[in-house]
């Protein structure tokens, strides 16, 4: 009987096999990594390595605070058996996506069915921010997958009530909390506070917390470390972690990470794309939303961590995914009832064009940037962008038209189609080639470096962690002297003295030897930023993550 189950729901999963494959492990590996997230999180593993000392984290050769160990350990594993690449150090990210989407698609299957699991899944796994960051070395998509299954056990110990499901959350809170720090423990806690309260179960939910075992499990997996790192660098850590980079940024901006507060509006519109159009009749169905117990937790989850996000002080894109998994299986519920063809298809054939006229979207962006390091990379755009780049998309345009008329499928099997085409259209034409534009001569001028492996580099103005990862060293940020090499922008040599001979220059970036002792340049050397500062100038801000 299952294998007649299984046999009869074999096209979903397959569709479920290439959606895992499109988002989480196309290209991984053909992409140089971004900064800053990328080249910090990996510069951070690669010290691990270098001061042979696996307990806490540095950047530069400074402690790194702001986030715990667990994502690290996991690239370290993962470079340790696959080597220093690309693919390795964004691997665990990539299981860590498959986790999730697994962990979905068993979720919903269990509540639900089967079927409508493999299609929860597969809308998961090809969610543009989802796919986004299961393809990223960094540890949100590790942390989500956690924070995800600590909500499915949540759900299922409220429908069956069997304690199993409470040690399960704690576990999971627990490698989340070793992944990312409090948040783990936070939406899980506050959202199943909200709906138990919602139903008058406040005494089930206060047994639930009070768990003996559960809470011991959680310790036993973070009080080793944490207790290890505050034992060694005492007030540092608790200041740096916990008040810093957790409280702080609830409490303001940092590194210039804010905005309005409807900052996510934009973000989630974009980022569940090509579900985008469903929120109407989702939204349609709001009684149904607050009456179907499943459709009502994952609505508070969602709306909570939306709500919770807009009212802090730091603000970045992927901090909405700690709810985003909630209102990703709300769109799931309504993916079989699409009837409209144009909610269904519309939104991917308008995300493709986008692509297509992306070239001349970033040349006339291009016109209006000041900041040096982007200007002169934005100057190669036509070398990038050929029409190996449009022929694709035209073509998946043209597929999408094609679906857009055929009826002999339902539309949904057409809607998930067109979810795996765009899946692939994002690291197979975009991330490559945005990549080598913006990253590619970073990560040559490392590999340059690497024959000069006794030369001392520092970094000024430039706030590239990757260069230190393909340079295979720490780069101090700070003023060159004497007989070092600079890594900069071409447009900030003018502002040092003694520069002698260019090494390598390409897009944004430069290495040239020092021959004197550099002294700032008359003209603007008192308004000239501090290098060794840790937040760039806001006239001329560092390179950030991939958009």
């Amino acid at each position: 009987m299952n294998t007649d189950r299984t046999s009869r729901f074999e096209p979903l999963l397959i569709v479920l096999g290439l959606a895992i494959i499109a988002g989480f492990f196309t290209n991984l590996g053909a992409i140089p990594l971004f900064d800053l997230d990328e080249g910090a999180f990996s510069e951070a593993t690669r010290e691990l390595f270098e001061r042979h000392d696996f307990l806490i984290t540095t950047l530069n050769g400074e402690p790194r605070y702001d986030k715990p160990i667990l994502f690290y350990w996991l690239q370290a594993l993962s470079v340790s058996w696959l080597g220093w690449n690309e693919f390795a150090l964004r691997l665990p990210s990539a299981i860590a996506g498959t986790f999730w989407t697994l962990a979905t698609t068993a979720f919903v299957a269990r509540v639900r069915d089967l079927r409508t699991g493999c299609i929860a899944g597969i809308v998961l796994a090809t969610c543009i921010l989802v796919a986004l960051i299961g393809k990223t070395a960094i540890a949100d998509a590790t942390l989500n997958g956690f924070l995800a299954a600590s909500m499915f056990t949540i759900y299922l110990y409220h429908r069956e009530a069997r304690r199993r499901y409470i040690i399960a959350t704690f576990v999971f809170m627990g490698l989340g909390f070793l992944t990312k720090g409090p948040v783990a423990i936070l939406v899980p806690g506050a959202v199943s506070l909200i709906f138990f309260g919602s139903y008058g179960q406040w005494r089930t939910w206060l047994r639930a917390i009070s768990d003996r075992i559960g809470w011991l499990l959680l310790l036993a997996i973070n009080l080793p470390w944490y207790l290890a790192v505050y034992f060694r660098d005492g007030a540092g850590f608790i200041e740096g972690f916990f008040l810093q980079h957790n409280l702080g940024r609830f409490d303001a901006a940092m590194e210039g990470h804010g905005g309005s507060l409807f900052y996510y509006v934009p973000i989630v519109l974009i980022g569940v794309l090509p579900y985008t159009a469903l929120l109407a009749p989702m939204l349609r169905n709001g009684r149904a939303l607050v009456r179907d117990p499943l459709q009502r937790f994952l609505l508070i989850w969602f709306l909570f961590v939306l709500i919770l996000f807009s009212l802090s002080g730091t603000k970045l894109p992927h901090y909405i995914n700690y709810g985003l998994t909630g209102l990703i299986i709300l769109l799931a519920l309504q993916v079989e009832h699409v009837r409209s063809r144009a909610l269904a298809l519309v939104p991917a054939a308008l995300y493709l064009l986008a692509l297509l006229f992306l070239p001349e979207l970033l040349e006339r962006a291009a016109a209006g940037v000041k900041q040096p390091f982007y200007a002169a990379s934005l100057t190669g755009i036509g070398e990038h962008f050929g029409w190996d780049y449009r022929l694709p998309i035209v073509l998946a345009l043209l597929l999408i038209v094609y679906l857009y008329n055929e009826s002999r499928f339902r539309l949904s099997s057409r809607l998930l189609a067109t979810a795996i085409v765009m899946g692939l259209a994002l690291p197979g034409l975009v991330l490559p080639r945005v990549g080598a534009l913006l990253q590619g001569p970073a990560r040559e001028a490392g590999l340059f470096m690497r024959t000069m492996p006794d030369q001392q580099i520092v970094s000024w103005r430039l706030n590239m962690p990757s260069f230190s990862v393909y340079s295979d060293r720490v780069v101090p940020r700070r003023r060159p002297e004497a007989g070092e090499v600079v890594f900069t922008s071409p447009a900030y040599l003018k502002d040092l003295e003694g520069v002698g001979e260019v090494l390598f220059q390409k897009g944004g970036v430069v290495l040239a030897r020092i021959e004197a002792q550099p002294e700032a340049a008359t003209s603007g050397a008192d308004s000239a930023p501090d290098p060794s500062s840790a937040t760039p100038p806001p006239s001329e801000p560092a390179p950030q993550s991939a958009p």
